[in-house]
């Protein structure tokens, strides 16, 4: 599912920040990988669902690294900045992190970021903090300084088909959570896997197959 499934702009949330909307879906918030699961790919993983409606869902894997790319090279690879420039890289360009999105479309980049950036007609605002931009101009503007304050670039993305996503979680595939910046946006990429589960009151050592729902 691609995330231009909705309207450039138009919120994917029609109730308070952190709760299912009125249909019951979780678009907005974070899914957290049980061990259940048994897909690889998916191990310990945190998802922000960016889309997720009728027609299937949509996320960004934000802790799990993409291996040794560096953002400055692929600044690079990109033709965004010349070779040798990655050095005058505004600081939070220096130290963006690349991540692995998922399993679908891995060679196209997509970069979650704070609401303080927008392009129109390019930019799917999720929350009222969060916005998805997947055209290479919002890494021009994070090279030269005007992107937004927040960001991750992800190569791929999750996807899921219409009721999948319901079905892996009746499964024990999936709980969720509140969404919050430093969950999404923060540095520390190993560790956001238990601090996810802590924020709904599951100690990562004891956590088991039983059924649960935050």
């Amino acid at each position: 599912m691609a995330p231009t499934g909705k309207r450039t702009g138009e919120s994917t949330r029609s109730s308070g920040a952190g709760l299912p909307n009125s249909a019951g879906y979780l678009d907005g918030r974070l899914l957290i990988a049980m061990p259940v699961m048994g897909d690889s790919r998916f191990e310990r993983s945190v998802i922000y669902l960016c889309a997720h409606s009728a027609e299937g869902a949509m996320g960004i894997i934000v802790n799990h690294p993409a291996g040794s790319i560096d953002f400055p090279e692929l600044l690079e690879q990109l033709g965004i900045v010349k070779k040798g420039e990655h050095i005058k890289l505004p600081q939070n360009a220096e130290s963006m992190k690349v991540l692995a999105g998922g399993p679908v479309d891995t060679g196209r980049g997509f970069v979650l970021h704070s609401s303080d950036f927008y392009i129109e007609h390019a930019t799917l605002r999720i929350d009222d903090g969060v916005c998805l931009t997947a055209t290479v101009d919002i890494l021009r503007a994070i090279a030269n300084g005007s992107g937004p304050k927040h960001a991750i670039l992800a190569l791929g993305y999750a996807g899921w088909a219409p009721g999948q996503l319901e079905t892996e979680i009746q499964s024990n595939g999936w709980l969720h959570c509140d969404a919050d910046a430093d969950l999404i946006f923060g540095d520390d990429v190993d560790e956001k896997y238990g601090r996810a589960l802590r924020k709904i009151g599951i100690d990562p050592g004891m956590l088991s197959n039983e059924a649960g729902h935050a």
